[in-house]
């Protein structure tokens, strides 16, 4: 009889454990992801916004950043410092901040995914910031969902971006302010973006989408803000 009830309650006590540790995991897997659209989300309710703290935008005259005096006043935003202003990308809609690798071949995993543990990639041979061209910085999600917390999310909510939004990119100590002006999902063969020139200062930002999967790319354009 006490033997029967000991295997019960290990029995029940393997089972508890088993699950709380698959809660744990599914927890732990997606807590960045569900973090920032969490505190997008609240953002978006309590009205709070962001801009970038630091010196002013290194672009041609005229470039203020959007909003106005009154809009100050009334909501005072939070200041954003730029985690790395030698090669980084902030976004202040979706309070994106981070350093970003230069000249990471995308079409190697091998080194994309190494420079993705420690924030964005330059996608190799593409323009610099403030050249003349397409410059593209690139976030992946992993096709593994159990992965999902090995990758920053930084650009996971880059589907809410939309034309006139402001990415701050840093390069070389300087800041080079780009606004949005289309997005689009493409299929993930769809690289001729990648190599497309422009003959202006442009920025193709990019991820996978949906967000967890390598279905499709997520891609936002942006140009140097003129005067």
């Amino acid at each position: 009889m006490k033997r029967d009830y000991f295997k019960i309650f290990l029995l029940r006590t393997i089972g508890n454990f088993l699950v709380l540790s698959a809660i744990a995991g599914v927890v732990l897997t997606f807590a960045p992801a569900v973090s920032a659209e969490v505190h997008y989300r609240w953002d978006q309710v309590i009205g709070r916004t962001y801009v970038v703290a630091g010196q002013a935008p290194t672009s041609p005259a005229g470039s203020a950043g959007q909003g106005g005096f009154g809009k100050l006043v009334a909501n005072p935003p939070l200041l954003i410092k730029p985690m790395n202003t030698d090669f980084g990308v902030v976004i202040p809609k979706i309070n994106a901040n981070a350093r970003v690798i230069a000249n990471v071949d995308p079409g190697n995993p091998a080194e994309y995914l190494v420079a993705l543990k420690e924030g964005v990639a330059h996608a190799a041979g593409t323009a610099y910031p403030g050249q003349v061209g397409n410059s593209v910085l690139f976030a992946h999600s992993v096709g593994n969902f159990w992965e999902v917390n090995q990758w920053n999310a930084v650009f996971y909510l880059l589907r809410e971006l939309n034309p006139g939004d402001e990415v701050d990119v840093f390069y070389q100590g300087k800041r080079y302010f780009y606004q949005v002006y289309d997005k689009r999902i493409v299929d993930p063969n769809e690289v001729g973006y990648l190599s497309r020139e422009a003959d202006f200062a442009k920025l193709t930002l990019q991820t996978c989408w949906p967000p967890g999967t390598t279905l499709k790319r997520l891609l936002v354009f942006a140009k140097l803000r003129s005067s």
